[in-house]
C-alpha cells in the first residue's frame, strides 16, 4: 500500500512539474507569437491598402455590432459577416480609409474569407482572397481582383457579356458561384463602409475606435 501511495505522489509531482514547465514555456513564447501575428496582420492590411502607414483595430460596441448586422441584412447580405475592421492611417496618424476582413458562406466549397481596403472617399482599394482549394481559387488572381480596384460605386454587379461600366465586372468563366460570392462580399464591404462612415466610426467620432 505504501508503495502505491509513493508512486502516486511521484506521478503527481511529475505532472505538477510538467504543468509548471509548460506554463512557463507558454508565457515565454506568447509575446513573440502575438508580435508575429500582429506583424502578419499589418502586412496583410498593407497588401490591400498600400498607401497606409499603419492600421488600428476598430472596437465596436454591442449596439453598433447589432446595427451593422441589421444594415447588412437589410441590404440582402445575410451570408456575409464582417470579422474585423481596421482604420487605415497615414504617416501623420490621420485616418485615410478602412480595411475590412469579410467572410461569406456563398463561396465555392462552402465559404471564403477575404480582406479589402476602402479609402475615406469610398474608393475601393486592393483585395486579398483566401478560399478552399478548387475552382474558386481562380478568383484569387490579379486579373479578376483588379476589376474591383480604384472604383467608387454604390455596388458592383457582374456580367458574362463584357463589363461596360465601372460598377460591372466580368464573371469568371464557368465559375458563376464564386463570382457571385466575391461580388456580394465586396458589396457587403461597401455597405459596412457606409455604416462606419455614417455612424462616425471612420472619423473617430463614434467613440469606439
Amino acid at each position: 500500500m505504501n508503495k502505491i501511495i509513493k508512486n502516486a505522489l511521484i506521478l503527481a509531482a511529475i505532472t505538477l512539474i510538467a504543468g509548471l514547465l509548460l506554463g512557463a514555456a507558454h508565457q515565454v513564447t506568447l509575446e513573440p507569437i502575438q508580435k508575429q501575428q500582429e506583424k502578419e496582420k499589418q502586412e496583410s492590411c498593407q497588401n490591400v491598402f498600400p498607401e497606409a502607414a499603419s492600421f488600428e483595430e476598430v472596437t465596436m460596441s454591442d449596439a453598433q455590432q447589432a446595427e451593422l448586422t441589421a444594415a447588412l441584412i437589410g441590404h440582402g447580405f445575410e451570408a456575409q459577416t464582417i470579422d474585423e475592421l481596421l482604420l487605415a492611417k497615414d504617416a501623420s496618424g490621420a485616418t485615410i480609409g478602412l480595411v475590412e476582413i469579410i467572410s461569406t458562406t456563398e463561396g465555392y466549397g462552402g465559404g471564403m474569407q477575404f480582406s479589402m481596403g476602402i479609402a475615406s472617399d469610398g474608393t475601393t482599394k486592393g483585395m486579398s482572397l483566401s478560399e478552399t482549394a478548387g475552382l474558386g481559387m481562380r478568383a484569387d488572381t490579379d486579373d479578376f481582383k483588379n476589376q474591383f480596384k480604384d472604383k467608387n460605386v454604390e455596388a458592383f454587379s457582374y456580367t458574362k457579356s463584357g463589363a461596360s461600366a465601372d460598377d460591372e465586372i466580368d464573371a469568371l468563366s464557368g465559375a458563376t458561384l464564386t463570382t457571385n460570392a466575391v461580388t456580394n462580399g465586396v458589396n457587403a464591404g461597401i455597405c459596412c463602409f457606409n455604416y462606419c462612415n455614417e455612424s462616425g466610426l471612420l472619423s473617430g467620432e463614434g467613440g469606439n475606435s
